[in-house]
């Protein structure tokens, strides 16, 4: 094409690099730029444009930066598409208050920004969190007279909902709407899935059914967060409805929705129903995951059937399945909830052999076992063994251990070790504080308590309740 004679138009060039960049060959852009000034062909803004934008998808801005220098130089006019694809690199590299003074340069020299600019400007904002300045921005748009589209909403929206500001995501839902700008799948599944993790699910619920009635259809994550959403608020029912409207929608539940299902019906301790699921997934070739045999386990072993769940457990490896710390912890606490301590602390040591790390849950589990069972000596021991790994033990551990010492009538070692606190950098809280004051009394030492309890108040500290509260002032004043 070079060679060709008479050489081809700077039509014909510009044609040929935006197709090389619609396919995403930027590198390939810069190679025939540098033939082409090699041969003398001339350039005019939009091959120049487009030699900006090959720059700033290849990370490359001070080039960028560079061909608008260029641009100047030969006295060629930049336009609104040069200044938002140089804005839109400095936002790709989280360069936001970069973008905001070339945005500021540009207006200031009299180019009007249009919707792509503004796009690209909140988009870039509301990544890096700045939700309140992007708002500023549609609010320009409007008085500029450029109307903003509904992938500005929605990205506001959808930011606004990851800060948990659902009342000002649902203010400007209804704005959009009754600028007569319909909300597309992104805006609903946006403020379905903040309502729902705000525990909004009746909202949720009719924002569900308007998505419907303007026939579009949620996606795969937004039907799942809706069923999770329902089933951890005990709507079981209301969630197997939705999954249905996703099966007539030809989308297939995936083993996020089967296991969202699963642990609903546990927390209605309806263990029959629970295998339904189970079995339901497996039987549509739904491969069940870890989550989906914990949340089996931790049915059984509620219903204190350690048996099944035991079984279930081993089932899982013939699968091929490791089961993970949240597994163990389930699985440990089943077993000292029936008095099987030999198995839990086997199963302790197990996970530890299989590379499975123990947290501060799977200790609390076995120190609240041991000290309310009048086995200080091994949680003692326990201690030791947590204190020379690298977790630390919290203050729900120490407060474990010191009422465990108050139970056993060895007050003066609960007293050495809630002195020690502050040295592990812990600071006592309520259930510290009521474990340290009970003990007290119950030896007796009144004043001692007292003392502790002005501690408390000192530290403003709230107590369990208003009564815990009034019934130690009656004991002390």
């Amino acid at each position: 094409m070079l060679r060709m004679r008479p050489p081809p138009s700077i039509v014909d060039f510009s044609k040929l690099l935006t197709s090389i960049t619609r396919m995403k060959h930027y590198s390939t852009v810069l190679s025939l730029y540098k033939q082409m000034d090699s041969f003398g062909i001339p350039h005019n803004t939009y091959t120049l444009n487009i030699l900006i934008n090959s720059f700033c998808h290849l990370n490359r801005l001070g080039f960028a930066f560079s061909v608008l220098g260029d641009i100047l130089k030969l006295g060629y006019q930049p336009s609104t598409a040069t200044f938002t694809t140089l804005i839109r690199g400095l936002c790709v590299e989280g360069k936001i208050g970069e973008a905001l003074q070339l945005f500021d340069k540009m207006t200031g020299e009299g180019f009007q920004p249009d919707v792509l600019t503004y796009g690209t400007l909140i988009n870039g904002l509301c990544k890096v969190g700045n939700t309140s300045t992007a708002i500023r921005f549609l609010r320009s748009m409007e008085q500029r007279n450029c109307r903003p589209t509904v992938v500005v909403y929605s990205t506001i929206i959808d930011s606004l909902c990851k800060d948990r500001q659902l009342t000002e995501a649902l203010s400007l839902f209804s704005d959009m709407l009754a600028k007569g700008i319909s909300p597309n799948n992104f805006t609903y599944s946006s403020l379905i899935h903040g309502l729902c993790i705000l525990g909004h699910w009746k909202e949720a619920i009719r924002l569900f059914y308007a998505m419907i009635h303007r026939k579009i259809m949620p996606d795969q994550l937004t039907f799942n967060t809706l069923v999770d959403a329902l089933c951890k608020e005990g709507m079981v029912v209301k969630a197997h409805y939705v999954v249905d409207v996703m099966i007539q929608s030809d989308l297939k539940p995936d083993v996020v929705t089967y296991n969202s299902l699963m642990d609903g019906h546990c927390l209605r301790s309806e263990m029959g129903k629970t295998v339904n699921v189970f079995d339901t997934m497996v039987r549509k070739g739904c491969v069940p995951s870890v989550i989906s045999y914990t949340t089996l386990i931790n049915g059984y072993c509620k219903i204190q059937i350690m048996d099944k769940a035991m079984g279930l457990f081993e089932e899982m490896s013939q699968q091929g399945l490791i089961p993970d710390t949240v597994t163990y912890n389930t699985l440990i606490h089943g077993l000292c909830h029936v008095g099987r301590l030999r198995d839990a602390i086997a199963l302790f040591h197990e996970m530890v052999v299989y590379g499975q790390i123990p947290d501060l849950v799977t200790y609390r589990i076995l120190f609240d076992y041991l000290c309310k069972n009048h086995r200080l000596a091994e949680a003692m021991v326990l201690l030791k063994v947590i204190e020379g790994t690298n977790l630390d033990p919290d203050i729900h551990i120490y407060s474990i251990v010191m009422d465990g010492m108050c139970r056993a009538g060895e007050l003066e070692a609960a007293r050495d070790l809630f002195s020690k606190l502050s040295s592990k950098g812990l600071h006592p809280d309520v259930r510290t504080y009521t474990i340290m004051i009970n003990g007290l009394c119950q030896q007796g030492l009144l004043a001692e308590a007292s003392k502790l309890f002005g501690e408390m108040d000192e530290n403003d500290i709230e107590s369990y309740s208003t009564f815990s509260r009034n019934a130690f002032k009656g004991i002390f004043y």
